[in-house]
């Protein structure tokens, strides 16, 4: 019944040998009812010649259709002497474009579903890589739509390519164009080999998208792929759901693993699907055959294949309209054919690469074309994760998560306290979920290997489906975006400053001068000696003791206007000065040498680092901003290391430096530690970036959307803020939260004021001094100043007496 004349290299053996006695034995279609054989001859041709020999050796024998592949070396030939011989082909090769008669084409084409799926993802610029083998129907049919859209699209044939390294040099090249989306129309052997170089040159992370133009998705080895990050979709022929499928496995699997040891070890190709639908094909167009009581001998008809011209079989017409009228149900859907032998009313499933492996995300058809169906399976495995314990990975760290005093005699969730254990529980009661902590076994937070491109930590429990949440520290960055998925931020923080907390400051012998400043000081002094010159400069004028009437009168209005103005003036004065000093004096201040990150950047006295491996060490490395660049520079010369393997070694260093260490580390962690006995460190200035941690679900996880929407609800009712003030300050062992920020008010002491008593002293040592010098400094000036008293006196007697009398 057929001839196989050319088996392609991934279709085991077995299932060549098996399959058409399968289908005959369940079409009723043994030998002794259809008087026809079927035979298998394995041949591979290089030369045109030789399959025209083979299939003229084939034909003279009485064969009624033929069954093969071809490649684009023997396509012609093949279905050049088919046609002229009326012998039909039935071949799950790559379809071809031409108008051919009596070729049955199994293989649907994915012309329409490729250019489709562009469309849906809005592809303009990309590379497409090509094997020459199969043909240039994509090809031709981008090439047309990249005019009509204006695509840049970068075509690369590969169907010659043997050396491995030549895919190396491709890809490189397309790297250094920055071209991050391929589409690559290839067989999976070939496909498996440029992937292979793909992992190898790490281009497949998060921004990469590889669409496979082939309909055996699942066949194709993905996981080193997706692993960095990748975005993976393709085409699948098979359906698992397909009860044609399930069926056929069953059977498979119960061969005969002696007679036919691959059964159990291969898994089912697309082309062996093909194969089997081939079959299938061609023993029910034979039935058709027989209930149409339509005679096929061969006998007196077999034609002469080398004859000039040839001779065609007369009945080839009708096997060839028989099998095109073939319309069943296969291994690959629904087999239908139109009238050149194309298939027809197929349906393709679209595949994308997810977490628990190939996922399918839509399909293709003729009429509909391409349907997104993922956003229906989100919904319905919404309803399944709430009928399950899900596995919340998570790090021990405190105040995040810790064990309890007895969580030795506890089990379960119930072991474990902390801020990220309260949170996790806010959050499963707002989904509706049932959850199970589990630490992470190496303890880290989540970074890819550069080496193997794998990821570790909690990350990568994520992305190999050991978890299906993440509720911890772990800070939201672009790398770890690109391949698991992020709420919104449930705490927000930065790089901040640790340093030891200075020792309180002792108030100067002159501090009481401190609230008015040195320029009013000195304006204060020299308005007293003005006054003073003022009120006592008309004593010291002639006559000024002895003024009587009107210049007596004018030396008092003088003497009014100046002191009133003096009085005003020192209430001014006294009123400011009284107000600044409760707030110099009455207040203990501690006196910070640094404030910011520019007053580290401006001085060498005080050593500062990171955490020898993080974010923060990332983030001073990779900044561009002048400040942060010096302080980098700074930090990776500096001899002893300045940075700390761990943030329990980096805190120990602040407190034993004497304040001649600081240390940047995440604000959370910093206003933390603050709280922690000895209650020795502080935080200084404000944080250097802005960041936030997130809760984390694989990539398209059913989780990402309630679990955000549940933090979200948790920030807006204050919760949020009330678990954190409950694990940072409410139990601090160094008071509440305002009162490292809020100063303590006490009573004045000596040496608050102890210049105002010097100040005292001096000016009664002086007055008492100023009497024993005067008549020193001034003997003469004095003794005639005795005299004009004198005389003044004994005048205003002699008036007295003469009124008198």
């Amino acid at each position: 019944m057929c001839k196989v004349p050319n088996e392609p290299p991934d279709i085991p053996a077995a299932e060549v040998e098996r399959r058409p006695s399968c289908v005959s034995q369940e079409l009723g279609l043994c030998p002794a009812q259809t008087a026809s054989r079927t035979t298998c001859v394995r041949a591979r041709f290089t030369l045109s010649l030789r399959p025209a020999l083979a299939v003229c050796s084939q034909f003279s024998r009485g064969v009624y259709a033929i069954f093969g592949f071809y490649d684009k070396n023997s396509m012609n030939t093949l279905t050049s002497f088919c046609g002229a011989l009326h012998t039909s082909f039935v071949t799950p090769s790559y379809p071809t474009d031409a108008d051919v008669q009596f070729v049955i084409q199994m293989r649907p084409a994915l012309r329409g579903a490729v250019l489709s799926l562009l469309s849906h993802y809005k592809w303009e610029k990309f590379v497409y890589l090509y094997d020459t083998d199969r043909g240039f129907s994509i090809l031709q049919a981008i090439m047309e739509a990249a005019v009509a859209n204006n695509w840049q699209v970068t075509a690369r044939s590969v169907g010659s390519v043997t050396d491995p390294q030549e895919y190396r040099r491709i890809i490189e090249e397309m790297d250094r164009r920055q071209e991050k989306r391929y589409l690559i129309d290839c067989e999976v052997d070939r496909i498996n080999t440029i992937l292979e170089q793909v992992v190898a040159l790490g281009k497949n992370s998060r921004g990469y998208h590889y669409i496979l133009a082939n309909l055996g998705f699942t066949n194709v080895s993905l996981d080193k792929v997706f692993l960095g990050g990748a975005n993976i979709t393709g085409f699948q022929i098979i359906s698992p759901e397909n009860p044609i499928v399930q069926q056929f496995l069953q059977r498979w699997d119960r061969l005969d693993e002696r007679e036919f040891p691959e059964a159990r070890n291969t898994p089912l190709k697309y082309t062996s699907a093909l194969t089997h639908d081939a079959i299938l094909v061609i023993a029910e167009a034979f039935r058709y055959l027989r209930r149409q009581r339509v005679d096929v001998s061969r006998r007196g008809s077999a034609g002469d294949c080398l004859a000039n011209p040839a001779v065609p079989w007369s009945q080839g017409i009708d096997i060839e309209r028989a099998l095109k009228m073939v319309q069943v149900q296969g291994m690959t859907g629904n087999i239908q054919f139109d009238s050149f032998g194309r298939r027809s009313n197929y349906t393709v499933d679209v595949y994308e690469m997810k977490t628990g492996g190939p996922r399918k995300i839509g399909y293709w058809n003729e009429f509909e074309r391409f349907v997104y169906i993922m956003d229906q399976q989100v919904t319905n495995e919404s309803s399944s994760v709430e009928n399950r314990t899900i596995v919340v990975t998570t790090i021990m760290e405190a105040p995040y998560v810790m064990y309890k005093k007895n969580h030795m005699h506890l089990e379960g969730n119930d072991k474990y306290e902390g801020y990220c254990v309260d949170l996790a529980s806010e959050i499963a009661k707002h989904v509706g979920i049932k959850y199970k902590l589990s630490i992470v076994m190496d303890g880290k937070y989540g970074a890819r290997d550069p080496e193997t491109k794998t990821w570790n930590g909690m990350v990568g429990e994520l992305v190999y489906g050991r978890a299906d949440i993440a509720v911890a520290p772990l800070t939201i960055t672009l790398v770890r975006e690109e391949v698991i998925d992020f709420s919104k931020p449930f705490m927000s923080l930065g790089i901040s400053i640790m340093i030891k907390k200075p020792q309180k400051s002792k108030p100067g012998v002159f501090s009481f001068l401190d609230p008015l400043a040195y320029e009013i000081w000195m304006c204060i002094v020299f308005a007293y000696i003005g006054v003073s010159v003022v009120l006592f400069l008309p004593l010291v004028l002639p006559g000024g003791l002895h003024a009587t009437g009107m210049r007596y009168f004018t030396q008092v209005l003088v003497r009014r206007i100046v002191g009133g103005v003096w009085w005003f003036f020192t209430l001014i004065i006294i009123s400011s000065y009284t107000a600044n000093l409760a707030a110099f004096l009455t207040v203990e201040r501690m006196v910070s040498p640094i404030e910011s990150a520019e007053d580290l950047a401006k001085q060498t006295e005080i050593a500062y680092g990171t955490l020898d491996s993080g974010s923060t060490k990332e983030f001073f490395r990779r900044s561009k901003i002048a400040v942060y660049e010096k302080m980098w520079s700074y930090m990776k010369s500096a001899e002893p290391s300045v940075f700390a393997k761990t943030t329990p070694d980096g805190v120990a260093r602040v407190r034993k430096s004497k304040g001649k260490f600081a240390f940047l580390l995440e604000s959370t962690m910093n206003e933390y530690i603050e709280q922690r006995k000895p209650c020795d460190t502080m935080k200084v200035g404000g944080n250097l970036d802005s960041k936030g941690y997130g809760v984390a679900t694989p990539k398209g996880s059913a989780l990402r959307t309630p679990v955000n929407l549940a933090v979200l609800k948790l920030s807006e009712q204050g919760i949020l803020d009330k678990l954190k003030n409950k694990w940072w300050y409410d139990k601090g062992e160094c008071g509440t939260k305002d009162s490292g920020s809020k100063d303590k008010t006490s009573a004045l002491s000596l040496s608050n004021v102890a210049g105002v008593f010097y100040i005292l002293v001096g000016g009664l040592g002086l007055a008492m001094m100023l009497p024993q010098q005067t008549p020193r400094i001034l003997p003469h000036t004095e003794k005639a100043t005795m005299c004009t008293e004198q005389r003044v006196l004994r005048s205003r007697v002699g008036r007295i007496q003469s009124h008198l009398q």
